[in-house]
């Protein structure tokens, strides 16, 4: 199986490698549009999906796709590649150095690999995540090739805890960490694979947006769950994952999730 992983992690590495040598030639100079979500959304991104798409379909032709700008149904294929072209579009517009690039592989309908690609600085995640399946291989959660493990820290006013844009609702009550707002989804909860942060909340990601760190948060000792308590994986054939929002609370470890799920309920709809 390891012969696969390393066709799949050898994919990611150059295939984002080429897409963000142009994206880093438009960073910060380009024009956006507003989606009909509120998000923004410029050429440079439907080129960078496009590019993606057009890569799988040739090294893994059996895969399924699902992107943020094109494809939105989840299709009948037991591998589905969920792509983000552009994660963090408003930086990349406003020439702020911090997007990336997610790729996520899931398999019957849940994640068992995840690639994020930060360009502007040159950072790679990536990890493996088998839950219940019978896969196997390669283990853990690396940043640029060095495992990453999330934090055992206690939660306390020198531990950082990120926010979305979404989210300041949270401020309306005292929290027990420092708070930190990147503009940017994976990012946000990569940090706390890599044990930067203790945790991280994202109000109304899409599916896009977590899959990939989904399992790098897994596989590094953290956990992610849904603030709605909605069941989400395996994710369904047929069904369009376009406009289904995904309140999503990644924490260093599980048993901080009773600590930190009622203080970030806030962020879900009244």
């Amino acid at each position: 199986m390891n012969d696969f992983w390393d066709r799949v992690l050898d994919f990611c590495v150059q295939t984002t490698a080429t897409v963000s040598d142009r994206l880093m030639q438009d960073f910060g100079k380009i024009q956006a549009n507003e989606k009909e979500d509120g998000s923004l959304v410029t050429e440079a991104d439907k080129w960078s999906d496009r590019q993606i798409r057009e890569a799988i379909a040739l090294t893994f032709p059996d895969h399924g796709v699902l992107t943020e700008e094109t494809v939105h149904i989840f299709p009948d294929n037991d591998w589905c590649w969920i792509i983000d072209p552009i994660d963090g579009t408003t930086n990349f517009t406003r020439g702020v150095p911090l997007w990336a690039i997610s790729l996520g592989l899931l398999y019957q309908g849940i994640p068992v690999f995840g690639f994020v690609y930060v360009p502007p600085i040159k950072q790679t995640f990536h990890g493996y995540w088998y839950g219940e399946s019978e896969l196997s291989g390669y283990q853990g959660a690396y940043l640029n090739g060095q495992a990453i493990h999330t934090s055992r820290a206690s939660p306390g006013s020198t531990q950082l805890f990120n926010l979305c844009a979404r989210s300041k609702a949270i401020f309306k009550q005292p929290f027990p960490c420092k708070v930190r707002m990147l503009g940017v989804a994976s990012y946000n909860l990569l940090l706390v694979a890599a044990g930067v942060a203790i945790g991280g909340v994202e109000a109304t990601p899409k599916i896009w947006d977590i899959a990939a760190v989904w399992v790098i948060i897994k596989a590094a000792g953290g956990d992610l769950v849904f603030i709605d308590d909605k069941p989400i994986f395996p994710l369904q054939s047929g069904q369009d994952y376009g406009k289904v929002s995904l309140p999503s609370l990644g924490i260093c470890r599980s048993e901080l999730i009773p600590k930190f799920k009622p203080l970030v309920e806030c962020v879900l709809p009244a």
